[in-house]
């Protein structure tokens, strides 16, 4: 199978491309199931609003400022094609940092519960993530290496891993846990740091595969980012669990 036509429609002569429609696809939608599942958090929902006012803008500059900074052999020297971000080009990972960072700010601002927030809007970050990266697919990149598998794509005539499918998939699957142990969660921070674990696990993996990684020296740079923040997350995850067992593990879990 090949990837359809990357632009969608025009307008006065401008393409809009799928790409775009994707990701702001998922984020509309991870604002609104963000604001549904906000009382249960003890959040209201102009909060979250305010928050994707500040953190959709810095993780889309966050995201782009990553990729072309381990890509600048080929974006030095021309400011038009650092700002074109619609014909791809956006790393999960920067988008992610520069999105908690804003969060943290915002929260201390509000004065809300910073692990409180992340456990409310992690489970809807997978959702988007897996919507978005579809968008991969209509611009034929982030793909695997050969393969002769049934559900290979065909990118420049070669049948090559749809790895954007795999984390897509994956995320998807990510997403209903995280509301399913959200209801059962028994400290502040559980869902976000499980996020961690489980989909740097993923892209650990899912790197393998992928011919367009971006590097470190010899090493793939998603790959030792994933190791580090799945390392940092365990870690995290044991001293809140240990905290929560040496506090007496209430009957209840947070609410």
């Amino acid at each position: 199978m090949s990837a359809p036509d990357p632009v969608a429609f025009t307008i006065f002569g401008f393409d809009i491309r799928w790409y775009g429609i994707l990701i702001a696809a998922g984020f509309v939608l991870a604002i609104l199931i963000s604001c549904v599942r906000a009382p249960a958090h003890g959040i209201k929902d102009d909060t979250v609003l305010d928050l994707a006012i500040w953190m959709i803008p810095f993780s889309i500059i966050g995201a782009r400022a990553y990729y072309v900074l381990f890509n600048w052999y080929e974006y030095k020297g021309s400011i038009r094609s650092v700002l074109d971000i619609r014909a791809g080009g956006l790393a999960i990972h920067g988008g992610l940092i520069a999105g908690l960072i804003v969060a943290y700010f915002v929260c201390r601002y509000k004065k809300v519960s910073f692990l409180e927030m992340a456990d409310l809007v992690f489970p809807s970050v997978a959702l988007a993530q897996s919507i978005g990266r579809w968008g991969n697919f209509f611009n034929s990149e982030a793909h695997g290496g050969p393969t002769d598998l049934p559900w290979a794509i065909v990118v420049n005539g070669q049948h090559v891993h749809p790895t954007f499918l795999y984390e897509s998939l994956w995320c998807f699957a990510l997403f209903w846990f995280l509301l399913w142990l959200d209801r059962r969660r028994k400290f502040r921070g559980q869902v976000a740091l499980m996020y961690g674990m489980l989909y740097s696990l993923e892209r650990f993996g899912v790197e393998h595969l992928r011919t367009d990684s971006l590097m470190i020296g010899s090493l793939k740079q998603a790959q030792v980012l994933s190791a580090v923040v799945f390392i940092a997350c365990l870690a995290g995850y044991v001293y809140l669990d240990k905290k929560y067992l040496d506090k007496g593990a209430p009957d209840d879990p947070v609410k």
